[in-house]
């Protein structure tokens, strides 16, 4: 294997052991990869993934080789790579990776116009830089492309702009919004791996503390009630009336972030959006608060308006936190230069729910290959049918049994006749 580009080949012995742990944890992809080495219906593939390199998607790139495919995997983002895994996908796996912790935006590029490079049938997005890079400076590669799948809300949403401008030239399967991942990955990973990334990065106690939580969707929920289990007096702030009312019936207190930051010593952003911690918000904080991000981009929080407030930045006071120094003496510390938290400052979503999120593109891209030119250039649901095979086959492998319609209740629930 010749074609990567990483930090260190000789991390792969660690990377290696941290790949097999996970995989214990995701027996719902493992499953179906059993079943893609039997059948091979991938074979003669090429696919792109542009993902976080962790233990889970090294699982993920296994089952597509496994299926018969050809790999490349880069990084969606330039702060959430493990480099051992990286070294062992190359080693152990034979599977191409151009990816490095800590890239800058020049290489991270680069990385993504060498997935482009790989001439793909198939892409696996997470946040769809991959797919924009396409559309840009793709050139006759977009050609071979018959499909795509995207794995995150930000994503989803800059492919539907895409597709109502007329620009989406394959169809993509959007796997964020299957139940199966925004009910269980993006709240209940996000919850727990954000706190994880802010306890590891910070060894703050959060047991008492104003904990903000920017945006109401999945990811938020499941972080307010991890903040909350955790002891933290959680404070919402949101721009849509239903998700504020929602949150408050859920017993958490709702504002403005301009009357919550004045209350804060931990504040998260989460919404998918630009500009959600200004100037403005910076000169109220309390000394000593500390900000991050778990959205996908690194646009929520307003860096270089921080930067502009600041007599002096002291980098790295712990790793990956930087110290912000007012013209007040005040300190705002922010983790992770604003990148996703929960991958920067730690490892990301638990296996367990990652591993129906995965499971998800594996049969998404199967459906792809089988249905190829009869989907249309535009953004789709996953099915139905691969949603409750994979629901189901996690609920085996946790040995749980559930209710079955009979037949007299199906007919009830399909019929108009039976009333009062």
């Amino acid at each position: 294997m010749n074609n990567y580009h990483i930090k260190d080949i000789e991390l792969a012995e660690d990377g290696l052991k941290r790949v097999i742990w996970a995989d214990k944890e995701m027996p719902v992809l493992e499953n179906i990869r059993q079943k893609f080495a039997n059948e091979k219906p991938l074979k003669d593939l090429k696919i792109s993934c542009c993902l976080h390199v962790t233990t889970e998607t090294a699982n993920l790139m296994r089952t597509l080789k496994e299926g018969g495919a050809d790999v490349l995997l880069c990084a969606s983002n330039p702060l959430s790579t493990q480099d051992d895994v990286a070294a062992s996908l190359v080693k152990d796996f034979d599977i191409a990776v151009h990816a490095i912790k800590g890239e800058d935006n020049d290489t991270y590029y680069k990385h993504i116009l060498k997935a482009i490079e790989h001439r793909p049938n198939i892409v696996m997005d997470d946040g769809a830089d991959l797919i924009s890079t396409l559309m840009k400076k793709g050139g006759d590669a977009i050609k071979d492309i018959f499909g795509s799948t995207e794995e995150t809300t930000t994503g989803v949403i800059r492919l539907k702009s895409l597709e109502k401008n007329n620009i989406l030239k394959f169809p993509v399967i959007a796997v964020n919004d299957a139940h199966t991942k925004y009910l269980f990955d993006n709240r209940y990973g996000t919850g727990q791996s954000t706190i994880d990334g802010i306890i590891r990065a910070t060894n703050t106690l959060i047991a008492g503390k104003n904990f903000v939580v920017a945006g109401y969707g999945w990811c938020g929920k499941g972080l307010a009630n991890k903040a909350r289990g955790l002891g933290a007096k959680v404070i919402v702030t949101e721009i849509d009336p239903i998700k504020a009312l929602e949150a408050t019936m859920d017993g958490f207190y709702v504002m403005p972030m301009k009357e919550a930051v004045k209350l804060a010593d931990i504040i998260v952003t989460v919404t998918g959006d630009i500009d959600v911690l200004v100037k403005e918000h910076f000169i109220s904080m309390k000394n000593g608060c500390i900000i991050c991000n778990s959205g996908h981009f690194n646009v929520e929080i307003n860096i270089e308006e921080l930067k502009n407030l600041s007599k002096k930045i002291n980098k790295n006071v712990r790793e990956l936190v930087d110290e912000y120094i007012l013209e007040n003496d005040k300190k705002i510390y922010l983790i992770a230069d604003g990148r996703l938290v929960n991958l920067a400052s730690a490892e990301g979503h638990p296996a367990m729910v990652m591993d129906m999120s995965f499971s998800t593109q594996a049969l998404s891209v199967e459906y792809l290959k089988h249905n190829k030119n009869n989907l249309g250039c535009k953004v789709l649901n996953v099915p139905i049918e691969i949603e409750n095979h994979i629901a189901d086959t996690k609920l085996k492998t946790l040995n749980i049994k559930i209710d079955r319609l009979t037949e007299k209740q199906k007919n009830y629930l399909e019929s108009w006749e039976y009333g009062t």
